[in-house]
């Protein structure tokens, strides 16, 4: 009894380093990244969207890489889906469209996903595609090259619509949509003439 009380008490150090190696080094990652989303969402309530968009980043680089692939892959993607709302609001429309449309292509894909969060980054991809219709159209951009990109936020809202639980959620849906076709609709000289969309 002595001897196993010894051997177990010289392989303690032994169990806390390997403990340290692997699945602390996950804990450790997570209470750094833990700090950063903290710094990131205090920036993004404070409209400092450059900062966000620094920390989101930075938080990304953080989290432990096995949450991309395992348990942890709600974490991952709710991170890049604060991300490319910042982006958003900072002016950077083309790589939050991209990324966004990567991102709900990837949660399409998985069978145990959570819905919630799908619907939350399919209703950002398409309002990142009704604000990318609205610029190419004042840009002039030729109709065969916007109509695509509003059809494809139309169908998006109207599968959020259609998926909705809640009437009220249901009806916002629609609101966006019946918004979505007026774009596509309306003549370049009444666009001109109107504010640009924003949050």
């Amino acid at each position: 009894m002595r001897n196993m009380l010894l051997v177990g008490w010289l392989l303690l150090p032994i169990g806390a380093w390997a403990f340290h190696e692997g699945p602390g080094q996950d804990l450790t990652a997570l209470e750094t990244s833990d700090a950063v989303l903290v710094a990131a969402h205090a920036a993004a309530a404070d409209g400092d969207w450059q900062a966000a968009i620094r920390h989101y980043e930075d938080a990304l680089g953080k989290l432990p890489a096995s949450f991309d692939e395992g348990a942890g892959r709600a974490v991952f993607q709710r991170v890049r889906l604060e991300l490319n709302k910042a982006r958003m609001q900072a002016s950077q429309l083309p790589t939050a469209r991209e990324e966004l449309a990567t991102l709900v292509e990837q949660m399409e894909e998985e069978k145990d996903g959570d819905p919630r969060l799908l619907a939350e980054a399919r209703q950002e991809l398409a309002r990142s595609q009704f604000y990318t219709t609205w610029l190419m159209r004042l840009e002039g951009v030729a109709r065969e090259e916007w109509e695509p990109e509003i059809e494809a936020a139309r169908q998006n809202w109207r599968l959020l619509a259609e998926q909705a639980g809640d009437e009220q959620v249901a009806a916002t849906h629609r609101q966006d949509l019946e918004a979505a076709i007026r774009l596509s609709r309306i003549e370049i000289e009444d666009l001109q003439g109107l504010p640009l969309p924003s949050e």
